[in-house]
């Protein structure tokens, strides 16, 4: 049976206690309503460590004002079972009051990255989630910490933020967990209605289309992104927040795909289908070889 801590004292000893053991430890900071996805990301640390950890904390400084805070769901009951299904080792489970006192007033924050995509319409949320995993970070000082491909921007923020501030932690990307019928994994899926649900496969269906012109030739990413827009479109329930092509390297848009700096483009959409904003994206690799 795994370890549920709340405190944060308790927790760090007990991880400092594994490493004098000579232990490696692998971090998954979630949100908890644990997921398929979720899983794929404790099973990858379990698979390259010998003890895993899994925060399940709802931070509530990356939610803007007119954000699902209070209703994000939460279950944690089925969450520690769900850990304990894969031998997750520790779970640290905080309220918001051990994380953030009465008087707490240290951000972590960035330029650059944190400015487009997700950044443009929610301003504070990387800097909330840049404080939360900086604190997880150095209340779990694990070897290895897992974060999955959905959240692509934030892979891409965190692993900046562990170079730059010289952080001792390996940040490990996982692939996009899908259902059968190509929607990504998320806890916010639980918020659709069935005609929702089904709407909400056009974001899956709107990629597939961007690929296809990437993999006919085309590296003009109006052209893409166009393609992408047409098809979400189509599906009445949908509206765009944003649909972009960036180059992974720096978040930075890309004109032609051919100019990636690393050779990696990432193409990320976001789509309220009624009122639930979902993500998606891919990744694509080997631009300029």
């Amino acid at each position: 049976m795994e370890l549920i801590s709340g405190k944060i004292k308790e927790t760090r000893e007990q991880v400092k206690e594994w490493k004098r053991q000579g232990f490696t430890v692998g971090l998954v900071p979630t949100m908890g309503y644990l997921h398929e996805g979720h899983k794929s990301l404790m099973e990858a640390a379990k698979k390259e460590n010998d003890k895993v950890a899994v925060s399940i904390f709802v931070n509530p400084i990356q939610f803007g004002p007119k954000e699902d805070f209070a209703s994000y769901p939460r279950d944690f009951d089925r969450d520690a079972a769900l850990c304990e299904s894969v031998g997750v080792d520790l779970i640290f489970h905080p309220v918001a009051g051990e994380m953030y006192g009465e008087d707490f007033c240290t951000y972590v924050d960035m330029d650059g990255l944190t400015k487009e995509l997700c950044g443009k319409s929610r301003p504070t949320h990387f800097r909330g989630v840049q404080t939360v995993v900086s604190k997880l970070f150095h209340i779990i000082p694990a070897d290895r910490a897992y974060f999955g491909q959905k959240d692509a921007q934030q892979l891409a923020v965190i692993k900046r933020m562990a170079r730059d501030l010289s952080m001792d932690i390996e940040i490990v990307g996982c692939p996009i967990i899908r259902e059968e019928d190509g929607l990504a994994k998320s806890s916010r899926n639980t918020y659709l209605n069935k005609e929702e649900r089904q709407a909400a496969l056009v974001l899956n269906r709107s990629l597939a289309e961007g690929k296809k012109l990437i993999e006919a030739g085309v590296r003009d990413a109006a052209q893409i992104k166009q393609r992408i827009e047409e098809t979400i479109g189509q599906e009445k329930l949908a509206k765009i927040d944003y649909v972009e092509l960036v180059d992974f390297a720096d978040i930075t848009p890309i004109g032609n795909l051919s100019k990636a700096k690393e050779g990696e483009v990432l193409c990320a959409i976001a789509v309220f289908i009624g009122k639930t904003r979902l993500i998606d994206n891919f990744i694509w690799k080997g631009f300029g070889d």
